[in-house]
């Protein structure tokens, strides 16, 4: 397995396992028999539309027309997936494999827009053609939408990732109003961390946890009675109340 380290600008090191050809093969086959169900139903649609319509002026709209509908599906379905699933489609979740940004954090829109559009040339000339042979080409199995995007595509820490985020400690009771002004690249930061922790060494684990809370606490002037005593359950507990917050976006 390929390992990748990445030390964020807070000094917090999250270790990453990298998604090799096989694993994003899988994921690119599941996608596609699903693109291909699209397709076939579109076709049917098309071939009703050129027999129902005779007029050659109708024929021509409806070939450019279905060309474009084609095209947004296609670029659509990875865009859109990437965006509101946090960089996984149904294949890459089936393959648990993820897009992250090569900071170690989620992907946003852009990052999913850019890496797609980009796709078409991957395929060239057919099959992922110069997109393979980029991925072997450098060691981090990035094909050309990936550098454009500055993304990389990783395994899943976990296969049940619902569990990598929160533990069940005894509950803390006191509430952390203070996550309200937790910024967006703070939260990102926390959720990498908790997505990721099972996989860093002990040592270093215990570490990062540290200088997170410590630099979150001191930012939002958090007291040390008013938290756990556990670094990463603090963690837990303020990302959980960011999250539950109206201006969480």
């Amino acid at each position: 397995m390929d390992k990748l380290t990445i030390e964020t600008p807070e000094q917090v090191h999250l270790e990453f396992v990298l998604a090799g050809l096989g694993s994003r093969f899988m994921a690119v086959f599941l996608d596609s028999l699903i693109l291909g169900c699209i397709y076939f139903v579109l076709a049917i649609v098309y071939v009703a539309a050129r027999v129902s319509l005779a007029g050659g002026n109708s024929r021509i709209w409806i070939n450019a027309l279905t060309t474009f509908i084609f095209f947004c599906i296609y670029w659509g379905y990875y865009a859109l997936f990437e965006i509101f699933w946090k960089g996984q489609t149904p294949g890459k979740r089936w393959a648990g494999i993820r897009v992250i940004k090569d900071s170690g954090r989620p992907i946003h829109a852009f990052e999913a827009i850019a890496r797609n559009l980009v796709r078409i040339v991957d395929w060239l000339p057919g099959i992922y053609g110069i997109g393979v042979v980029t991925m072997f080409l450098n060691s981090k199995h990035r094909r050309l939408g990936d550098f454009v995007a500055g993304t990389l595509v990783v395994h899943e820490s976990s296969g049940i990732e619902s569990q990598v985020f929160f533990s069940d400690p005894p509950p803390f009771q006191a509430p952390l109003p203070q996550a309200a002004q937790l910024t967006l690249q703070e939260a990102e930061l926390i959720e990498a961390f908790l997505a990721r922790r099972l996989d860093i060494p002990g040592n270093v684990r215990i570490a990062n946890a540290q200088r997170i809370a410590q630099m979150v606490s001191v930012r939002l002037a958090i007291t040390a009675d008013a938290r756990p005593a556990d670094d990463e359950r603090f963690l837990e507990l303020l990302l959980r109340e960011f999250r539950s917050r109206a201006t969480y976006r």
